[in-house]
C-alpha cells in the first residue's frame, strides 16, 4: 500500500481526477489517499502550509489541473510545485494511437523530456528603461547533467534505442552551449544508445513533420514546454498526455493540459491525459501490473471507437461518452487487450540508475572585464561612446557598445535600429588588470557625469576560456 496526495484542482480538474481514481482503484491499484485543496481560491486565500506539509511527507503527487493567470498576478502554481520540490525531470510520452484517433502521424512514438526547474522559468525578469525589458536564462551545469542523465537511463529502461537533444546553441552560446556540452560528455557514457543534436528550429520543423525518427528527445524547459504541447497535439489530441515530474525526493504526476474553466462542470472531458499521469504514476511506485491493466484497458477503450467528444469523428467512433461514461467504459475493459493497437508490458522494466549530482572541482576564475547598462535617450552611438569615455579610469577602457546585444560602436551600422538600453563593455588595456573596485570607480565615474546606469554584469574567463558573449557583428 502506497500513501499519495491527490489534489483535485480547478476548473475540469475535479472531474477528471474522480474518473481516474475510480479506474485505477477499480483496477486494484493499492492506494492510500490524502486529499488536499490546491489551486487560486486556496493559493489567494494563503492556506497552503499544510498541503505543502502532505505533499512532502508522502512523497507522491497526483494532481489535476490548476489555473494561472496569465500577464499578470501570482506565480504559476505548477512552475513553482516543480521547483520548490526539485522535480527537475518532466516525462511526456508522445504516441499516436492511429487509426482510432485521427493523426497526420500513424506511426508517432517519442518522449520529450524536458527539463523541469532553470532556463527563462526561472521567471527572473526587470524592467530596465522605459523601452526594455529583460528575463534571465539561468542554465546551470547541475541542471543539465540530471536532465541529461535522467534521459538515457529512461531510453535504457524503456529500451528505446537513440536520444535526440535540441537546443539553439549556435546563437545562445554560453547557455545553450553548455546544455549541448553535457549532452555530449554523458552520451559517451552510453555507447549502446544512439546520440544525436538538433539546432531547435529545424528540429521542431522536422519533429512536427517526420516524429517516427526521433524517440527520447532531451531539452531545455522552454523548448521542452512547447515541444511537448505540439508533439502531443499532432498525436491526436493534446487531452490523450500526461506527464511525470521526477525529483531526487519527490514526484509529481498530471495532464499536460490546462483547467479549461469553460468545459468545468459539463460532464464532457476527456480524462484521459490525467489517467495517463496515473498510470505513469503506478509504474514509478512498482505498481506495475496494475498500471499495464490499467493501460491496456484504456487502449481498448479507444480501439473499440468509446470517445469523448474532443476526439470523436463520425466513421471511426461508435460512441461519444461523457467523463463519467468513458470511466465506467475503461473499467469494463479491464482484463482485456487491444488487437489492433500495440499492448504494452511493464513487468521487465527496471529502476533507473539515477546517481546525485557530484559538483567538479572549481576551475580558475578571472575578473577580464565588465558591462554596464545604461539608460540613454539619445540615438547616435558615437556621442554616447564620447559621454561614456569620460568615465574611464586606471588603465579600464571602453571597447565596445552594444544595442539588444547588437554592435553600434566602434563602426557600427546607421541603419541598427536602437532603443534606450545599451550595453557599454569595458576591459583593461594589454598591461592592466580590472578588480572590483575598479567597477565601483566606474560606477561613481558614471554618477558623476550623469550617466544612468542601471545594471552591470562581470566578466569572467574560467580556466582561460571566456565566459561571456561578444556582441553580435564582432
Amino acid at each position: 500500500m502506497t500513501r499519495i496526495t491527490v489534489a483535485k484542482g480547478d476548473g475540469i480538474g475535479p472531474e477528471i481526477m474522480d474518473a481516474t481514481l475510480e479506474i485505477i482503484l477499480a483496477a486494484g491499484a493499492k492506494l492510500e489517499i490524502d486529499e488536499i485543496e490546491v489551486g487560486e481560491k486556496v493559493y489567494l486565500a494563503g492556506n497552503t502550509a499544510e498541503s505543502w506539509e502532505i505533499i512532502r511527507r508522502n512523497k507522491i503527487f497526483l494532481k489535476a489541473p490548476i489555473t494561472t493567470p496569465q500577464g499578470g498576478g501570482y506565480k504559476s502554481l505548477n512552475v513553482t510545485t516543480r521547483k520548490f520540490l526539485g522535480l527537475y525531470s518532466n516525462v511526456r510520452p508522445c504516441m499516436s494511437l492511429h487509426p482510432f484517433v485521427s493523426t497526420k502521424h500513424p506511426i508517432m512514438d517519442i518522449v520529450i523530456v524536458r527539463e523541469n526547474e532553470e532556463d527563462l522559468y526561472a521567471g527572473i525578469e526587470h524592467q530596465q528603461t522605459d523601452e526594455v525589458v529583460q528575463c534571465l536564462k539561468l542554465i546551470s551545469r547541475p541542471g543539465c547533467e540530471k536532465i541529461v542523465r535522467y534521459a538515457f537511463e529512461y531510453a535504457k529502461q524503456q529500451n528505446r534505442k537513440k536520444v535526440t537533444c535540441f537546443t539553439k546553441d549556435n546563437i545562445m552560446k554560453q547557455t545553450d552551449g553548455l546544455f549541448h556540452q553535457v549532452f555530449d560528455e554523458i552520451a559517451k557514457e552510453y555507447p549502446e544508445i544512439e546520440n544525436e543534436h538538433w539546432i531547435i528550429d529545424i528540429g521542431a520543423a522536422k519533429m512536427a513533420d517526420t516524429p517516427e525518427v526521433f524517440d527520447v528527445i532531451v531539452m531545455p524547459n522552454l523548448y521542452g514546454d512547447v515541444l511537448s504541447d505540439v508533439a502531443a497535439q499532432i498525436t491526436g489530441s493534446v487531452g490523450l498526455a500526461g506527464s511525470a515530474n521526477i525529483g531526487e525526493e519527490c514526484s509529481m504526476f498530471e495532464a499536460i493540459h490546462g483547467s479549461a474553466p469553460r468545459r468545468a462542470g459539463q460532464n464532457v472531458a476527456n480524462p484521459s491525459g490525467l489517467l495517463q499521469g496515473a498510470i505513469m504514476m503506478l509504474n514509478h511506485i512498482g505498481q506495475t501490473e496494475i498500471a499495464e491493466k490499467v493501460q491496456n484497458a484504456w487502449l481498448k477503450t479507444l480501439e473499440d471507437g468509446i470517445h469523448t467528444y474532443d476526439i470523436y469523428k463520425e466513421g471511426t467512433s461508435s460512441q461519444k461518452l461523457g467523463t463519467k461514461e468513458f470511466a465506467k467504459a475503461v473499467i469494463e475493459n479491464l482484463g482485456k487487450k487491444p488487437s489492433i493497437l500495440k499492448s504494452v508490458s511493464y513487468a521487465n522494466n527496471s529502476a533507473l540508475n539515477l546517481p546525485k549530482y557530484k559538483r567538479k572541482p572549481a576551475v580558475k576564475k578571472e575578473l577580464v572585464g565588465v558591462d554596464i547598462f545604461v539608460q540613454w535617450n539619445g540615438s547616435n552611438p558615437n556621442e554616447l561612446a564620447d559621454k561614456v569615455k569620460k568615465i574611464e579610469s586606471n588603465g579600464i577602457k571602453l571597447s565596445m557598445i552594444t544595442n539588444r546585444g547588437i554592435k553600434v560602436w566602434p563602426d557600427g551600422f546607421k541603419e541598427t535600429f536602437c532603443t534606450d538600453h545599451w550595453r557599454c563593455r569595458f576591459k583593461p588595456l594589454e598591461n592592466s588588470e580590472i578588480n572590483k573596485s575598479n567597477i565601483i570607480e566606474l560606477l561613481k565615474n558614471a554618477l558623476n557625469e550623469n550617466i544612468d546606469s542601471i545594471k552591470t554584469e562581470n566578466l569572467y574567463s574560467f580556466d582561460g576560456k571566456a565566459g561571456y558573449s561578444l556582441g553580435q557583428g564582432q
